[in-house]
């Protein structure tokens, strides 16, 4: 048997000025592929890591669903001397990801146009709310925020009641999954030779494309649609249903052949020929009607016999899971979709990259770095800088170190 292949993106070296969500999970990500991302964080850390809520060993578990495989080392950007080590790590890098609000880079001495004047192979991502030109630019977003701007909330939640926020954020998970787009399309155009490029990414147009059909149907009607709480704009028989014991599944009948499978197997065949739903259209014209007929025939069976019986009929159906429910079934499945995080004194589960490169290494997973814990290592032992500079450097409150390593070097 042939030897695996390298993870695609070692080799690749990611400095990471991201705080909070959007960033971090863009560059979470790239460490999962196998870059080496190094962490620039603040002397007091990233803002998640003092996130109110459940924690392992002392941290925030806030921080650690998105900070694996990374390294930190932590610096004041606003000294010059702390400005002068980020920018030998970006000198050395592949690319930087950061998400400040416009024009901040520039203010510490860190602006990507500099940076590529240094360094014209590096690829820099921004990620911000509202994009580096505008006239939001300045603002700050937060994932509601962007929600809120898109429309994206007017569509959540039930008619007839107030916009509901995602229960994801996903304002931010979008932003850095469109980050990680635009940096392995930018590394794929430098290849060996070509040149870097800068990199402009807004949450809230990355909402706006999430908002897909609904964006062009708003457009076509002229008439903004509204919360589509567990029903589809054009397809009666895509919803969720509350079996007899009151726990909630949804089916997505979207075919003919479909259509004709669950009322066979809800044993209301007539409902086939019924004029009202003769068709896709005339069941989306009708559909309260429909739903009604519908809503009290589930009522008499457990949500569970349903989902086994429309299953066995190759209707797409699904129970509604809870997250617990949820996680327990990818345990049950084994298939990789969960993966143990392992430090040296805690351990947790997170959810794995659902990326999966066949024949390939896997990257093993390394707990969230402690806030300057790699600082020593990545700058006596990878830029060259003696260990009495870099104690210095600590002693000055320029750098922030967990430990003083002194046989390092």
């Amino acid at each position: 048997m042939s030897a695996a292949l390298r993870p695609p993106l070692e080799g690749v070296r990611i400095v990471d000025l991201t705080t909070f969500l959007s960033g971090p999970s863009a560059t979470q990500l790239l460490g999962d592929l196998g870059a080496d991302v190094i962490k620039i964080e603040s002397l007091e850390g990233d803002s998640s890591r003092a996130i109110a809520g459940p924690e392992v060993d002392g941290d925030s578990a806030y921080f650690l669903a998105n900070n694996r495989n990374k390294r930190s080392i932590a610096i004041d950007l606003k000294s010059p001397r702390g400005q002068n080590v980020a920018k030998q790590l970006i000198a050395g890098a592949d690319v930087v990801v950061e998400n400040f609000r416009p024009g901040v880079t520039a203010r510490l001495g860190l602006s990507p146009e500099s940076a590529l004047a240094e360094n014209p192979r590096l690829i820099w991502a921004s990620i911000s709310g509202f994009g580096q030109e505008g006239p939001l630019r300045d603002r700050p977003a937060y994932d509601m925020v962007v929600q809120a701007l898109s429309g994206v909330m007017s569509i959540n939640g039930h008619p007839g009641t107030p916009a509901a926020r995602l229960g994801i954020p996903a304002g931010d998970v979008v932003a850095g999954l469109y980050a990680v787009i635009g940096i392995l399309s930018a590394l794929h155009a430098r290849g060996e030779t070509g040149p870097g490029r800068i990199i402009d990414v807004s949450m809230l147009r990355g909402q706006l494309a999430m908002l897909s059909y609904q964006a062009l149907y708003a457009s076509v009607n002229d008439a903004a649609p509204g919360p589509q709480g567990a029903a589809h704009d054009s397809i009666a028989t895509y919803r969720s249903f509350r079996g007899g014991d009151g726990r909630e599944f949804v089916v997505t009948a979207n075919t003919p052949r479909m259509w004709e499978e669950l009322c066979r197997t809800l044993d209301v065949p007539e409902l086939i020929v019924d004029d009202r739903f003769v068709d896709a259209a005339a069941r989306l014209h009708n559909r309260e009607a429909l739903w009604a007929i519908l809503e009290e025939r589930v009522a008499a069976r457990p949500a569970a016999e349903w989902v086994a019986l429309l299953a066995a009929g190759s209707v797409p159906v699904a129970p509604v899971r809870n997250v617990l429910e949820a996680l327990q079934d990818a345990r049950n499945a084994d298939d990789g979709s969960l993966i143990t995080v392992r430090g040296d004194s805690a351990e947790f589960e997170n959810v794995a990259t659902p990326i999966r490169f066949v024949g390939t290494a896997e990257v093993e997973a390394a707990y969230p770095p402690a806030l300057g814990g790699d600082t020593f290592e990545l700058l006596v032992e990878e830029l060259g800088f003696s260990t009495a500079d870099v104690q210095a450097l600590v002693d000055d409150g320029v750098l922030g170190a967990t430990r003083v390593d002194a046989a390092v070097g």
